[in-house]
């Protein structure tokens, strides 16, 4: 009898911090089984439920959600030893160029950069420059600390890897006079005026407000797109995708291709410098 209980979603969850999963990886496996869990209620669970769950999910959200949703829901049911309930992902068409209504480009990140400035937001000029120069989630904010400042080092652990980014000699310089003037002594540069460890929300609004001054569609403006910058202007001055994905910290070179996609201006321009083309009047 398979039966969704309170109980046994804590137990995957307690499983999940086993296994070391990320907290923000925890607390979205979480969430996705509790939400399929107030669909079902407390009736036997059949694979029919799960496929009319996916159906629903299909009818309301992209592609890429659904998945993310079904991974989550998988999980829990492979946990349970319940593997004749789970069900196939959707089929995804790669996508050689990502859309441009969604694609920052340095331009638009200039002005996001002079609209911070404009309106004295000293901490957001910094921090959007710090994560699009070196290429780091904006979790990873946290080990941009005083002391990493001093060597030009940043040590990074994240999602159970471990590795060093190097920090542009201006943007320390900068930094350091941001924390001098700050008070800020030891660990992470960018906090709160307590001195907690920013929130993503806080972040994300932040950049918002900049949008109708820069000029800037909201869609394009959200922290990871700062990452996607540094990713596509990186791979398109070195060709090293191998050394990108070390860079941004990923373990499949599969994951670096979607961030060295190119818009679909660009795309086309490559296509027309093929020179395949011989047309005469017939």
């Amino acid at each position: 009898m398979k039966k969704i209980t309170e109980e046994a979603i804590r137990r995957y969850e307690t499983n999940l911090f086993i296994c070391e999963k990320a907290p923000s990886t925890v607390s979205k496996y979480i969430k996705d089984v509790r939400n399929f869990y107030l669909v079902l209620g407390d009736k036997e669970l059949e694979k029919r439920d799960v496929i009319f769950y996916k159906q629903s999910l299909e009818a309301r959200y992209a592609p890429t959600s659904v998945n993310a949703a079904l991974s989550s829901i998988n999980g829990f049911f492979r946990f349970m030893g319940w593997h004749d309930v789970t069900v196939k992902s959707l089929k995804l068409q790669k996508q050689i160029f990502i859309s441009e209504e969604k694609e920052l480009s340095k331009t638009e990140y200039e002005r996001l950069i002079r609209a911070a400035k404009d309106s004295k937001n000293e901490r957001l000029y910094l921090l959007m420059q710090t994560i699009c120069s070196t290429g780091i989630r904006v979790s990873e904010l946290e080990y941009i600390t005083v002391e990493a400042l001093g060597g030009g080092i940043a040590r990074i652990n994240c999602k159970g890897k471990q590795r060093r980014v190097f920090l542009p000699r201006r943007l320390c310089d900068s930094l350091k006079k941001y924390a001098k003037s700050r008070k800020i002594k030891s660990g992470p540069v960018f906090v709160t005026k307590n001195g907690n460890p920013l929130d993503r929300s806080n972040i994300w609004s932040d950049m918002k407000r900049l949008c109708k001054s820069a000029g800037v569609s909201e869609k394009k403006v959200f922290p990871h797109n700062l990452r996607h910058l540094f990713a596509r202007t990186y791979y398109s001055l070195q060709k090293d995708i191998v050394r990108l994905a070390d860079v941004l910290g990923h373990s499949s070179v599969n994951t670096t291709r979607i961030y060295t996609a190119e818009g679909g201006a660009v795309h086309r321009r490559q296509i027309q410098k093929l020179g395949l083309l011989f047309l005469e009047p017939c």
